[in-house]
C-alpha cells in the first residue's frame, strides 16, 4: 500500500464505522482512516479534499447503500458529477449488509464502483483490496 493511501468509510452506523476503522488499523497501523455517519458530510469531504490540487494522496472509500437522507446510490450519482481528477483518485467499494442480487448487479454496472463487499469488513478483505491497489 502506498504511504499516501487514505481510507474513507461512509456508513450511518457508527458501530460499523468503528469496526471498519479497527480492521484497517490492524492491517496498517499508520493508516489514515476518516469515517462519516452522514453521507453528505462524507461527500463534501471528498469533493473538497480531493478537489484541492495540493492533495496528493489517493483513497479507498467504503460506502454503505442503505442510509437515511442520502443513500449510497444517491452518493454515487453526486460522485459521478465530480471532476475526472477527483474520481480517478477515489476507489469506491460498496460495503453493505444487502445480499440482494439487484444491489450487487447495480454496483457491478456502476463505473465508479470497484467491488461489492458484504459486511462486516474483514482484515482479509482489506488485504485483498490493498494488494490489488498495489498492482495497478
Amino acid at each position: 500500500m502506498d504511504a499516501n493511501t487514505r481510507f474513507i468509510v461512509i456508513d450511518d452506523d457508527a458501530l460499523n464505522n468503528k469496526i471498519c476503522k479497527s480492521c484497517i488499523m490492524k492491517m496498517f497501523t499508520e493508516a489514515n482512516v476518516t469515517t462519516f455517519t452522514d453521507p453528505q458530510q462524507g461527500f463534501d469531504f471528498v469533493a473538497n479534499e480531493y478537489g484541492d490540487s495540493n492533495t496528493d494522496h489517493d483513497a479507498i472509500l467504503f460506502l454503505d447503500i442503505n442510509m437515511p437522507v442520502m443513500n449510497g446510490w444517491e452518493f454515487l450519482d453526486l460522485f459521478d458529477q465530480l471532476s475526472d481528477n477527483i474520481k480517478s483518485r477515489i476507489k469506491i467499494h460498496m460495503l453493505s449488509s444487502s445480499v440482494d442480487k439487484r444491489d450487487m448487479e447495480r454496483a457491478q454496472t456502476n463505473k465508479n464502483v470497484v467491488y461489492y463487499h458484504i459486511k462486516p469488513l474483514t482484515k482479509e478483505t482489506v488485504a485483498l483490496i490493498t494488494f490489488a491497489q498495489k498492482k495497478k
